[in-house]
C-alpha cells in the first residue's frame, strides 16, 4: 500500500518544511519526556530529603538500559522501515514492525523478570548503601520491576508509526503520557496526598507509560488500513532478512545504551563516595542538562525516515541537503544554551533544591556538563545518519570510543586530578574528539556518494 501524502513528504516538500515537519514534534515529544523526568525530580525535591532524590538518581541507570531495548527494536526497525519504504517494499515495511514490536513487548516482560530475580545485587551494583537502598527499591519497584514492558513498548511504537512519517501521532502518544505523569506525580509523592515519596514518582511513570501504549494500541486500531505499522501476530516471524535488517542497525544502537549505562553507574558509583547530597546534586544537574540533549537527539532521530528514505531511493542530492540544514540548525543553537547554561547554573540548581551543599555542586556539575553540549549535538546527528543509512558498525565504533576509549579513561583520570568536581568534565572530554570524527566521516559519506553518482552518470 502505497500512501501518496507520505511520498510527497519524503520526496517533493521543501527540506526545511519536510525537516520541520518530521523534527518538531520528536524535538517536542523529548521535551515534554525530559520535563517529566525532571518533574519526578523536582516534586522528589520537595520532600528536602537527599535520600529520596538519590534514589530517583540511582536508579536512573537502569531506567536507561530500557533504551537499549528501545534503540535494538525501535531504532531498528523504524530504520529497517524508512528504507523499505523508499524501495516501495511494503510487505518488509508490515514484517519488520510486527517483528520489533513482538520482541520489544517479550523483552519488557524478560527485563522485569530477571530484575526481580537479582534485586538485591542490582541495588547494589547501582550504588545503593544501607541508607538509600529502601527508597530505591520503592522507587524501581513501578519504574522496572512492574515497568518495564510499557516503558519499552511505549517508545518502540512511537519509533515505528514515526518512520512511516506521523511524526505528530507519534508525540501525541509520548506526550500524553508524560503530561499524565506530571499531574499524577505530586498526588503520590507530596504530604497532604498520598506521601510516597520516590516510590509515589515511580508509580506516576509507571501509570503514564501504560497510558502511552493504550494511546498507540487505539490509534493502531483507528488506522488499520491505512498505516503501514503492523502489529497483527500473522505477519510475525524470524525471517532471516527481517531479524538482519532490524538488528544490523538495532544491535549497534542497542549497544551504545548500555555502554552510557554503564558510564552512567560508573559516575554513580564515584559519586556516592562523596555522600548523598553529592549524589543528589548529580543527579539534578544530569536531568538538567538532558533537556538540550534531548533537543538535539529528538532532532536526530526526527530526520531519519527522510535521511532513510532518501537513501533508499537514491535521491542523494536531497539526503545531503537534509543533513546539511539540521547541523547548521542544531550547533548554533546549542552553542547559546550551553552559554545560558552556564551563567545560570546556580538558580537553575536551586529551583529543584534549596539545600546549600546540593546547590554548590549541582552548579559546579552543570557547568561542566553543558560545555559539551555543541559537541554532543554533532554526535548525535551523525550517529542517527549513521542508523538511517543502515551503517550500524561505524555507530557502535563511534559508542565504542565515546565511553571504553574517551569518558570512562576520563572519569578516572580527572577524578584523580580533581577528586568530585571533575567527574563532570569527562563528557566534554569525549564528545570533542567524536565531534571532530563525525565531521570527517560525514564528510567521506558525502564524497563517496558524489563519486558514485559521477561514476553512474558517465556509464549512462
Amino acid at each position: 500500500m502505497e500512501d501518496n501524502q507520505k511520498t510527497v513528504l519524503f520526496e517533493q516538500t521543501p527540506i526545511p518544511k519536510a525537516v520541520a515537519q518530521l523534527s518538531i514534534p520528536m524535538v517536542l515529544s523529548s521535551l515534554v519526556m525530559v520535563i517529566y523526568n525532571l518533574a519526578d525530580t523536582y516534586f522528589v525535591g520537595m520532600l528536602n530529603n537527599p535520600v529520596e532524590n538519590a534514589a530517583v538518581t540511582l536508579a536512573a541507570p537502569v531506567l536507561l538500559a530500557f533504551n537499549a531495548v528501545n534503540n535494538l527494536f525501535g531504532v531498528g526497525t523504524s530504520s529497517m522501515m524508512s528504507r523499505a519504504m523508499g524501495r516501495r517494499d511494503y510487505d518488509t515495511v508490515y514484517r519488520s514492525s510486527a517483528f520489533g514490536f513482538y520482541c520489544a513487548l517479550f523483552s519488557g516482560i524478560l527485563f522485569s523478570l530477571l530484575c526481580v530475580l537479582f534485586r538485591n545485587p542490582l541495588l547494589v551494583l547501582l550504588g545503593a548503601d544501607e541508607v538509600t537502598i529502601h527508597a530505591t527499591e520503592g522507587y524501581m519497584r513501578w519504574t522496572v520491576f512492574c515497568g518495564a514492558a510499557p516503558a519499552i513498548l511505549n517508545v518502540v511504537m512511537a519509533y515505528m508509526v514515526r518512520s512511516e512519517g506521523s511524526a505528530l501521532n507519534a508525540s501525541i502518544g509520548t506526550m500524553s503520557g508524560c503530561v499524565l505523569n506530571m499531574i499524577l506525580d505530586p498526588i503520590f509523592i507530596l504530604p497532604g496526598c498520598l506521601n510516597m515519596g520516590a516510590a509515589g514518582a515511580g508509580l506516576a511513570t509507571f501509570l503514564s507509560n501504560c497510558a502511552a501504549c493504550l494511546y498507540f494500541f487505539v490509534f493502531l486500531y483507528l488506522k488499520r488500513g491505512k498505516t503501514l505499522v503492523c502489529i497483527s501476530p500473522k505477519k510475525f516471524s524470524f525471517e532471516r532478512r527481517i531479524v538482519l535488517g532490524v538488528c544490523g542497525v538495532g544491535i549497534p544502537a542497542s549497544i551504545q545504551n548500555l555502554l552510557n549505562v554503564m558510564g552512567m553507574t560508573l559516575l554513580n558509583n564515584f559519586t556516592s563516595a562523596y555522600g548523598a547530597d553529592a549524589v543528589a546534586a548529580m543527579g539534578i544537574s544530569q536531568k538538567i542538562n538532558t533537556v538540550p540533549m534531548q533537543v538535539a537527539l529528538g532532532f536526530s532521530q526526527g530526520i531519519m525516515p527522510l535521511v532513510s528514505y532518501t537513501y533508499a531511493s537514491g535521491n542523494r542530492k536531497r539526503m545531503k541537503e537534509s543533513i546539511q540544514f539540521a547541523i547548521k540548525t542544531m550547533m548554533p543553537l546549542l552553542t547559546l544554551v550551553a552559554i545560558g547554561y552556564f551563567v545560570g547554573a546556580g538558580q537553575m540548581i536551586h529551583l529543584f533544591m534549596d539545600n546549600e551543599a546540593i546547590v554548590a555542586y549541582g552548579t559546579s556539575f552543570l557547568r561542566g556538563f553543558c560545555l559539551g553540549l555543541p559537541f554532543i549535538c554533532m554526535d548525535f546527528l551523525a550517529v542517527g545518519v549513521f542508523q538511517a543509512l543502515g551503517m550500524g558498525k561505524m555507530a557502535l565504533i563511534f559508542a565504542i570510543m565515546r565511553k571504553i576509549i574517551l569518558e570512562i579513561p576520563a572519569i578516572f583520570i580527572l577524578n584523580h586530578f580533581f577528586p568530585l568536581y571533575g567527574l563532570a568534565y569527562s563528557q566534554v572530554t569525549a564528545e570533542s574528539v567524536l565531534a571532530v570524527a563525525a565531521v570527517c566521516v560525514l564528510i567521506w559519506i558525502f564524497k563517496k556518494d558524489s563519486k558514485r553518482s559521477a561514476n553512474s552518470f558517465s556509464e549512462a
